[in-house]
């Protein structure tokens, strides 16, 4: 067995129970992560992205939020193998956040029963956050309780945010007079050139279809990226999105300042 470091382990640990001591809860944040699940594509097991879930929950809890964890079925969450940043591959070894959060009985304890999303009133929550991995391209497309929750709640003008691959849900969230929720908006997500780099690091195609091609025949809408990998969220009124894996806490900054913005100031 690999032997860890115990100074990395105790400096992430440290940073999450730092974050837990304060004042006042400023409120509550939502954050919807996708249940596990098969790839159709490679045959693996999928689930979310680690970074995407620690790092925002990091965010967010520094900042005084309280934050639940949620999943449109229920049950236990499982990170993606190539997140785990004790997975064999060493993809994400540089993760000290969710190496922390993975030694944590009490953050560990927050996804091993999720409570499912049609239990959850949106009402008592200040914003929500949509975690995105490989199996949000299975079980957040064509999810239309998923999609409507989000609608929804983009339509009560709070911070409504996907990053990633939970993006894609954005590519059947419909208003209710039938335009995409992202028509007239300038959006961001997982980018064909991330898709193509992740394909060639493993040997063969995994996601069943890339959601900047997929953006793209929506009618009066702005899909955009960056540099592959490079750090990217952008907010278009009460809509947050993040490019990729290393966004999840620009994401969840963007949440935040609409959260803290004084009104009347700007």
């Amino acid at each position: 067995m690999k032997k860890i470091s115990t100074l990395p382990l105790f400096l992430a640990l440290s940073v999450m129970l730092y974050a837990q001591h304060g004042g006042a809860s400023k409120g509550k944040i939502l954050m919807i992560a996708a249940n596990p699940s098969v790839s159709q594509t490679t045959g693996w097991p999928i689930g979310c992205w680690a970074a995407e879930l620690t790092h925002p929950y990091w965010e967010f809890t520094t900042a005084g939020y309280e934050v639940e964890i949620v999943s449109p079925d229920g049950g236990k969450l499982e990170f993606d193998g190539y997140s785990d940043p004790e997975d064999a591959s060493g993809y994400s070894a540089h993760d000290l956040i969710s190496l922390g959060w993975k030694h944590s009985a009490r953050h560990m304890g927050m996804i091993a029963n999720t409570r499912k999303l049609s239990e959850v009133n949106m009402n008592e929550y200040n914003a929500i956050f949509l975690v995105g991995g490989q199996s949000p391209m299975y079980t957040f497309r064509n999810n239309k309780p998923l999609a409507d929750f989000v609608v929804k709640f983009y339509q009560s003008k709070k911070p409504t945010a996907l990053v990633c691959h939970s993006t894609c849900v954005l590519l059947d969230a419909k208003l209710p007079n039938g335009k995409y929720l992202v028509e007239g908006k300038t959006w961001t997500g997982f980018a064909n050139s991330e898709e193509q780099f992740a394909d060639n690091f493993v040997g063969k195609r995994i996601q069943p279809f890339w959601i900047e091609d997929e953006a793209k025949k929506i009618p009066n809408t702005r899909f955009v990226v960056k540099e592959a990998f490079t750090p990217y969220a952008i907010a278009d009124g009460n809509l947050i999105t993040g490019q990729q894996q290393n966004s999840g806490a620009e994401a969840a900054k963007l949440v935040i300042a609409q959260l803290e913005k004084v009104p009347g100031k700007k």
